[in-house]
């Protein structure tokens, strides 16, 4: 295996584990809620559990970009 292969199955793992995260985070969500229907939303803040899988998806998302642009350059 050279480099561009341990990037690539990086990123795909990088990239499952983020659909993971990002479904996870859609807890509540109905399907009127994806095309911009309105269910009486009021703002509230993330704690817990729900701020670390925030910032842990953040995270996720720029590894992901940075393998992407590591894999071009490969």
């Amino acid at each position: 295996m050279n480099a561009s292969d341990i990037i690539n199955v990086f990123q795909i793992l990088v990239a499952l584990i983020l659909i993971a995260a990002v479904l996870m985070q859609a807890k509540g969500a109905g399907m009127g809620n994806i095309f911009g229907g309105t269910g009486g939303e009021s703002f509230r803040t993330r704690r817990g559990v729900e701020r670390v899988l925030f910032r842990a998806t953040i995270g996720l998302i720029v590894v992901f970009v940075g393998l992407s642009i590591a894999a071009i350059r490969v």
